[in-house]
């Protein structure tokens, strides 16, 4: 369920009454920091992600590897943080703007795009059982469906007033399941194996955004028929 600001609606999240989270966010409000440039600090963050899967095939080194995984699961975990930050730091803050929901949206669809897309060109492996997206771009892929889910969201606000944030593979899912793919990663890695896991989570996350889609969509009709 979310509930609408200035900022935009929000989703729940319990996160958000933590106490080193509301730590964080006291200190932001009394910076300079405005919620808007929060939002667009975490493009940065999820353009360092995707410069880390990228370059996790041309690592020579085991270390290097391993560091590029970590790289890449920390740039994730910092998006996140900035996208908690910038509803609390504007909400709690009282530093909303009227451009508030632009900046709650649009970088979040950029962030998404460069770590779903770059966790794609992460893998060379031959994904064995899982032949069915042998032929799939399947970073791109998850970035459209990521895309696509939530436009459905958004245009459920349009057409019946509210907004859900339902899974099963919303924003946060999405990059939960890539973070612990990047880490069992780094785990194979570590392990001198070949890396599939990072394979296993787009499959994950391409699945789950169909559903998610889906859901979300029959959510409007069920909303409009009443």
């Amino acid at each position: 369920m979310a509930t609408s600001s200035d900022h935009g609606p929000r989703r729940e999240l319990k996160s958000r009454n933590t106490g080193w989270a509301r730590l964080l966010a006291r200190w932001l409000i009394a910076s300079n920091l405005s919620p808007n440039a929060i939002s667009v600090l975490s493009i940065a963050f999820a353009a360092g992600s995707m410069t880390c899967f990228l370059l996790v095939p041309d690592q020579t080194t085991t270390l290097g590897t391993a560091l590029m995984w970590f790289g890449a699961a920390a740039g994730i975990q910092f998006r996140l943080l900035c996208n908690l930050m910038d509803g609390m730091v504007a909400v709690e803050g009282g530093k909303a703007s009227a451009t508030g929901p632009i900046f709650n949206e649009v970088p979040d669809r950029v962030a998404d795009v460069l770590i779903l897309v770059g966790a794609g060109y992460s893998t060379r492996i031959d994904p064995g059982v899982i032949k069915l997206f042998d032929m799939l771009p399947l970073g791109w892929s998850c970035a459209v469906l990521a895309m696509a889910t939530a436009y459905v969201r958004l245009l459920q606000g349009t057409l019946t007033g509210q907004q859900s944030f339902m899974g099963p593979m919303a924003k946060q899912h999405r990059m939960a399941v890539l973070t612990l793919g990047a880490l069992v990663a780094l785990g194979e890695s570590l392990a001198g194996r070949e890396p599939v896991a990072i394979y296993a989570a787009l499959v994950v996350i391409f699945v789950g955004a169909i559903w998610t889609f889906i859901r979300r969509l029959n959510l409007i009709v069920v909303g409009l028929k009443k």
